[in-house]
């Protein structure tokens, strides 16, 4: 399953240059030097990838939780069900219900922090740029941390929230050089596949808890990462 974090990712990355574009054009990067240019946006995305990295671990082991109370199918499936219904539901469904206002005081506080680190020009500051930017609120973020969470172990919550971020790279990577891609016609074309892979993923991980006995789709053993019966021979 770990696959998809990355396909996911690329995918993707379309919303995330319409939501964080902005913030990536606006790096205070070196325009006349290529490498160190370069250099700077690694550590940019290097910032971003550790974000996703904590928030995965943090995940992971709430699924790691789950596993050992003997729930990983039913979660599989939830968590299928659940990456489906954040797809399908229209936004403005959403919208009614202010899910972020116990955390809006942190927001606003990750954003000011945003911003007084645009003034400064050090690799710090694109590293501190990178990972407040990762724990910004974002829809595909919060689908991808469900991928987590079904991966049933800390290790595999953080390798999948990196394989997600590693998915985001190029295209915001790209956007920094040529703003282009942020024109409208281009990300809708891009954005309207969004949505049939999420459900793709749900479905995935749905199969995955119904353990029909369809190797590596859906094995009817979910003990996927060590060996349920030992060997007494």
């Amino acid at each position: 399953m770990l696959f998809s974090a990355l396909i996911f990712g690329l995918i993707s990355s379309l919303h995330c240059v319409g939501m964080c574009g902005p913030i990536a054009m606006m790096l205070p990067v070196d325009h006349n030097n290529e490498t160190k240019k370069a250099a700077q946006i690694i550590t940019y995305h290097l910032g971003r990838l550790s974000a996703y990295a904590s928030i995965g671990l943090i995940f992971g082991l709430l699924g790691r939780g789950f596993f050992l109370a003997g729930m990983q199918q039913n979660m599989s499936i939830f968590i299928g069900v659940a990456m489906i219904l954040v797809v399908l539901i229209p936004e403005k469904v959403f919208a009614k219900y202010n899910f972020s206002k116990p955390v809006y005081k942190i927001i606003s506080n990750i954003k000011s922090s945003l911003g007084s680190q645009f003034k400064k020009k050090s690799y710090k500051s694109l590293f501190t740029i990178g990972l407040l930017n990762g724990f910004l609120p974002c829809g595909m973020v919060y689908v991808a941390l469900f991928g987590a969470i079904a991966m049933q172990s800390a290790g595999l919550g953080v390798l999948y929230m990196l394989l997600y971020g590693l998915g985001t790279i190029p295209l915001m990577t790209v956007v920094v050089y040529i703003n282009s891609l942020l024109k409208l016609p281009f990300r809708n074309k891009i954005q309207k596949a969004i949505p049939y892979v999420a459900i793709i993923i749900g479905v995935l991980f749905i199969l995955r808890g119904l353990g029909l006995g369809i190797p590596y789709l859906s094995p009817s053993n979910m003990n996927l990462f060590v060996q349920a019966t030992p060997n007494c021979h």
